[in-house]
Parts: structure tokens; C-alpha cells; sequence
């Protein structure tokens, strides 16, 4: 039978899963598959598995706890493999990989960070510093002047934007990668223009914590800085 991964540890990992539940309807029984060095924790796999809140609670809350214990590589949700015996063998193929993985990973938890501005304080402030912009608009405000004016304007603000964008992207993590082990940047998606997770020591999350509030402060109230963790280090397994 087909076997959901949830997580990769050590075998001297504590492994505290008896008050867990496991993935599917109903909550399959959590258990691990040992290696010499690594263990997997696993379950049977559902046939049918949808990312339902109770199952994305069920995988988030078997890597809290483990996280709690020790150092944890969480795998994404609906990693499966054919059977038990096909997760001991890339355990044991593998094992000097996970456990540089689990090293890197040591004391560390993963922080996300999403940022935007508004994009109505972001025009103002281009139309404030671009004399080429205001003079653009200002013709196009007075009327009768030539069709393609507005679309100038458009390519000239576009540019205008993803330059500033790009460069508050750049100050913002100069800002805060002193605080990290590492970083792993995403590609931004919506009104956002950064999208960024950090590896962070468990000593340093305070500090780290503390930096995000204050640039977020200085960047003031057009800026909308979203940050989440404590959470398992999925970007960087």
C-alpha cells in the first residue's frame, strides 16, 4: 500500500507522534520507518487525498511537534512513496545528504516574508520625482494631444515601478539577511514585490523579529510587510 512522508529526522529524534493523527477520513495511524541514522515518519496514504483543511492541519501539526523536539525535514504535502520498503531504500541511499540537510538545518526555523506597496502612494510618489511623468500626464490632462501619450505614460510608470520595486526588494532583504542562516527568494505574485523566506537561528528570532518591525516602521503605512513563522524550513530541504 501507497505510504504518506510527512517528515525526515534523526533516529535519536524523540519522535513524540501518540497523541497525533495522521492524513485522510478517516485519520490514518502515524508510525516510522528506520533507517541506521534517519527515520521517516509515515502513514498509509489515502486513495484519494485533496488538500482539505483537516488534512493540511494534520501534516502542519506532525511537523510542529516534531520541530518542538529537534531538528525536522518536512516534506510538502502529498509526498507519497509505493510502500515502506521504497522509503528505507532512499533513506539509506541518501542518508549523507538528509543528515547535511538535518546539520544546516540545526536550531533553525523558517520565517516568510511577503511585501507590498500601495500602488496609489507609488504612482503619486513617481508622478512627485518624474518631471517626464508629470509633464505626460498634465498633457494628457489638458486633452487634444496625440493618441499615443497615455501609453507612453503607461510604459514610462511600468518602468518606473519595477525599478523601485526592484530596489526596495534589495533594501529590504539587506535589512534583515544579517539575522539569517540563509534565504530563499520566490517569485512574487499579486500587488506584492518581494517574496522571501529565511532560515533563522532559534537565538536570533527576537532580533530577526525585531529588524521586520522596524523596517516595516520606517517604511511606513503605503507599505504592507506580511511575515510568518515560526514555521517547518520547507523551502530549504
Amino acid at each position: 500500500m501507497a505510504v504518506y512522508v510527512y517528515s525526515i529526522v534523526a533516529t535519536d529524534h524523540p519522535q513524540r507522534l501518540d497523541d497525533l493523527d495522521g492524513v485522510g477520513d478517516p485519520p490514518s495511524t502515524l508510525r516510522t520507518v528506520a533507517a541506521e541514522q534517519l527515520t521517516a515518519v509515515v502513514s498509509d496514504a489515502p486513495e484519494e487525498l485533496r488538500p482539505k483543511r483537516r488534512d493540511l492541519g494534520a501534516h502542519q501539526a506532525v511537523q510542529e511537534r516534531l520541530m518542538t523536539d529537534g531538528t525536522v525535514l518536512p516534506m510538502q504535502f502529498g509526498f507519497t512513496a509505493p510502500d515502506d520498503d521504497a522509503v528505507r531504500a532512499v533513506l539509506e541511499e541518501r542518508t549523507q545528504e538528509f543528515i547535511e540537510r538535518l546539520r544546516a538545518l540545526k536550531d533553525c526555523a523558517e520565517y516568510h516574508l511577503k511585501a507590498a506597496m500601495d500602488e496609489d502612494a507609488l504612482l503619486r510618489q513617481i508622478l512627485l520625482d518624474s518631471e517626464e511623468a508629470r509633464r505626460l500626464n498634465e498633457q494628457i490632462k489638458s486633452g487634444g494631444n496625440p493618441p499615443d501619450l497615455p501609453l507612453a505614460l503607461g510604459e514610462l510608470v511600468a518602468n518606473e515601478v519595477q525599478a523601485r520595486q526592484n530596489q526596495l526588494a534589495v533594501e529590504t532583504l539587506d535589512a534583515l539577511d544579517g539575522f539569517a542562516r540563509d534565504r530563499r527568494v520566490s517569485e512574487p505574485s499579486g500587488n506584492d514585490f518581494l517574496s522571501v523566506s529565511f532560515l533563522v537561528p532559534r537565538d536570533g528570532e527576537d532580533g530577526f523579529r525585531t529588524a521586520e518591525k522596524h523596517l516595516a516602521d520606517e517604511l511606513g503605512s503605503d507599505f504592507d510587510l506580511r511575515l510568518r513563522g515560526p514555521l517547518p524550513a520547507y523551502s530549504f530541504v
